[in-house]
């Protein structure tokens, strides 16, 4: 069906085209019967203007500002990596997006970062944000200075955020619990086999409801396993690798593990270094080129995953759309949530 124009709206009221312009942007000068013979071809026609058009006339400039964690964090990585793969392709529509480095678990440092953002340097802000009184408070400035921000990956809902560019993480750790319970206990009802928890760190949203929610759905299905203390490494390689050794060495019997965060290499490296990789139920966190090898080599058994290039442009749109003030499209922007086995995994060049 082709696209109602102005030309259309013109027409049908029997105006000028510079007419129904004054009329769709409240301009004065033009009479109340002209102005009702217009609002009456635009709701007969359907006309709904062409924002994105408007604003090339305009010649107006987005200014995005996405706060993104510095870390060996492979994921954290392709965020990075996708922020800036998109920021070249919206460019041509106007778009400035600013990736600046943060560390997420650094509290105040993040909400430092926040603080001297305003309407003067962006119109709208992406962040990864820790779960913290100051940052929600930055965000709060922010929401009041009127620059909206979108969370990304771990939410902030306490906030005055306007968006959550993210997986449902409470669904993605009942997804990670229904998996041990299946694969270490299967149908063995009274297990008691030992589970360990890595997370980067509880004080991330994300990592605290996987997490959380892991252990009430193994506690509903497998009461008798015993859920050993979660451990935090940072989303760091070599301290995630060193508690990790230090779990095996004090629990030889461990029978299932689930990361909750980043650090998947070090992970994988403390199974293998202590022969145990294909012995331990290990369910982590995001299809990355390790944790790709891991699954088909059989060290991890499952990889719960989230696309992060799709939350990137959906955060763009989700700002883009907040500027102008148009709707945001809650089924365009829902963020789904990938469980992948070897079977299913998709080729290494695809985009999950």
């Amino acid at each position: 069906m082709q696209r109602v124009t102005i030309h259309d709206v013109a027409a049908r009221a029997g105006v000028s085209l510079a007419t129904v312009d004054r009329v769709l942007n409240g301009r004065p000068g033009v009479r109340a019967a002209t102005v009702e013979r217009v609002e009456t071809a635009v709701r007969e026609l359907g006309y709904t203007p062409d924002v994105h058009a408007a604003n090339l006339a305009k010649r107006r400039r987005y200014r995005l500002h996405f706060l993104i964690p510095q870390s060996t964090n492979a994921f954290m990585e392709d965020l990075k990596r996708e922020a800036e793969q998109v920021a070249l392709r919206v460019a041509g529509e106007r778009v400035v997006m600013t990736i600046t480095p943060i560390d997420a678990f650094d509290s105040h440092s993040v909400a430092g970062t926040l603080a001297v953002l305003d309407k003067s340097i962006c119109d709208g802000v992406a962040v990864v944000a820790p779960s913290s009184p100051e940052v929600r408070a930055a965000i709060d400035r922010l929401a009041m200075r009127d620059v909206p921000v979108v969370t990304l990956i771990s939410d902030h809902p306490a906030s005055a955020r306007a968006h959550f560019a993210g997986i449902d993480n409470v669904a993605a750790g009942r997804s990670a619990g229904q998996l041990l319970a299946r694969f270490i206990a299967g149908n063995r009802p009274g297990s008691t086999a030992k589970v360990g928890f890595i997370a980067g760190s509880l004080g991330l949203r994300d990592h605290a409801e996987r997490h959380g929610s892991c252990l009430e759905v193994l506690e509903e299905l497998q009461p008798g396993l015993q859920a050993l203390k979660v451990r935090e490494g940072r989303d760091d390689n070599e301290r995630t690798r060193d508690i990790t050794l230090r779990l095996l060495d004090e629990h030889p019997d461990l029978e299932g593990l689930y990361n909750a965060g980043g650090g998947n290499r070090g992970v994988i490296s403390a199974l293998e270094e202590r022969g145990v990789a294909r012995q331990v139920t290990f369910i982590a966190h995001e299809l990355t080129p390790y944790t790709r090898r891991a699954l088909l080599d059989g060290t991890i058994d499952a990889l719960i995953a989230q696309n992060p290039g799709h939350e990137i442009r959906s955060a763009v749109r989700v700002l883009k759309a907040l500027i102008d003030g148009t709707p945001v499209i809650a089924e365009q922007e829902r963020i789904g949530i990938d469980i992948f086995l070897p079977g299913n995994l998709p080729p290494e060049d695809a985009k999950t």
